[in-house]
């Protein structure tokens, strides 16, 4: 595939997004700041690292005087994480955290490119059990993930790398919309 091949794949899918569900996304965050609820974001590899990024973002970038900070967290510490892959599987590794730090009203918002991922899928079968509200970004068709959340974003597409391009820029988009809340 050559370069501008990928690109226009890329602007032809953002004529495809789920505008809504990525406004609605924007308001449950809306409401998870006022009511101070906590934010946990999740993903594994790639995923991994976009929660990261949207969890430094939200933390930090959002930060204006009158208005309430986010509390966010990343569940992918490294010594918790290997030790509950190590010692109950990896399948745990995002689930068991959520069940010491969540609380009922918080928002857990899994990242799987594939909607299938194991550890991402428990942990919202935690999140929903304990009361929190429940999002999912994701590609293909939604995979398993898309019937395990209240608001599932799927950018539609079969590219992993599309999947992944549109999960950040979503997440930037979704970003700036609080941001201007200041």
């Amino acid at each position: 595939m050559e370069v501008r091949e990928y690109f226009a794949g890329l602007s032809a899918l953002i004529g495809k997004l789920p505008w809504e569900e990525i406004e609605g996304f924007v308001g449950l965050l809306r409401e998870a700041r006022e009511r101070g609820s906590c934010v946990f974001v999740f993903g594994n590899g790639g995923s991994a690292t976009t929660a990261s990024h949207f969890a430094c973002d939200l933390g930090k970038g959002t930060v204006r005087e009158g208005v309430p900070r986010f509390r966010v967290v990343t569940l992918h510490d490294l010594a918790t994480f290997s030790a509950y892959a190590n010692d109950y599987g990896y399948e745990t590794v995002f689930a068991e955290p959520l069940k010491s730090l969540a609380r009922p009203g918080d928002v857990a918002v899994g990242i799987s490119a594939s909607g299938n991922s194991p550890n991402v899928l428990r942990a919202m079968e935690v999140a929903r059990e304990m009361g929190l509200r429940t999002v999912g970004l994701t590609g293909y068709r939604g995979g398993k993930l898309r019937d395990l959340v209240e608001l599932c974003i799927i950018v539609p597409s079969e590219d992993m790398q599309h999947i992944e391009d549109m999960h950040l820029a979503i997440l930037h988009a979704v970003f700036r919309a609080l941001l201007d809340d200041g």
